[in-house]
């Protein structure tokens, strides 16, 4: 039926079926993680895997809009490209014009609004991806939104997007805390995403952003360390509940 390929048509149950396919471009993107601490905001990305012969500097998943603004997304690389030029511009406009910074929100709903009109115009197609965007206002306070194809936007404490973003966010939800330290945050970044990455640490980006509201990168090592940390963790745990298992099957049945 036409309103399986027409944007601009509803299908008889109030589908736009473009829209729902454009998010099933995200979920085939590699995933990417935000995370909201006490003062601290962090991003990490599965990065795909660089040819021999490629320039991993190419390929980046992780982005600034502005001097405080950063943005990581899951999806088409191309459309990524272009939705974040567009903030650019946005973000450089709004100084030119109110000679100030633009807000992580008033961004995000550019954004979001970009995305949307490209659900409602003939000719046209929804962007294929979903993004994360974390950042500092003057208040000193991290801010994580998220945005997707249909133009939908809100605010966060811990999201994922992208390839297994589903089995990510309940991890998140279990393991999640309040006023979480800058070391923890980065440290639920990591395990959230060791959870779906096959290659582990080698394939992982973390960049953070604290009170400075400058935009940090872990260098791969740091990385490494902080997933052996992880590993061992777990081990320890694996251990403890066998043990614990062990002595209660041990334990001889009462007789009557």
């Amino acid at each position: 039926m036409s309103y399986d390929r027409a944007l601009t048509v509803f299908s008889p149950d109030g589908h736009l079926f473009q829209v729902e396919y454009a998010l099933e471009a995200v979920k085939r993107g590699t995933c990417a993680v935000g995370v909201r601490g006490k003062d601290v905001v962090v991003l990490g990305v599965e990065k795909k895997t660089v040819l021999k012969l490629q320039d991993p500097r190419t390929v980046r998943k992780v982005s600034m809009l502005d001097d405080h603004v950063c943005l990581a997304f899951a999806g088409l690389y191309a459309d990524a490209r272009v939705l974040i030029n567009k903030a650019r511009i946005e973000c450089q406009s709004h100084r030119l014009t109110v000679e100030d910074p633009v807000t992580v929100e008033y961004i995000t709903q550019y954004i979001a609004g970009v995305q949307q009109r490209y659900t409602q115009s003939g000719g046209v197609r929804p962007f294929g991806i979903s993004t994360l965007i974390i950042g500092f206002d003057v208040d000193r306070v991290p801010k994580l939104y998220q945005t997707e194809p249909s133009g939908i936007f809100s605010a966060w404490k811990a999201a994922a997007i992208g390839k297994s973003s589903k089995t990510v966010r309940e991890f998140l939800e279990k393991n999640y805390k309040e006023e979480m330290s800058k070391e923890e945050a980065i440290k639920l970044t990591i395990k959230s995403l060791l959870e779906v990455v096959q290659t582990g640490a080698k394939n992982i980006e973390v960049a953070y952003m604290d009170e400075d509201a400058v935009l940090k990168q872990l260098d791969s090592d740091e990385v490494e360390r902080i997933s052996k940390e992880i590993e061992k963790e777990k081990e320890a745990e694996a251990e403890k509940n066998k043990k614990a298992g062990g002595s209660t099957s041990g334990v001889a049945p009462m007789q009557e």
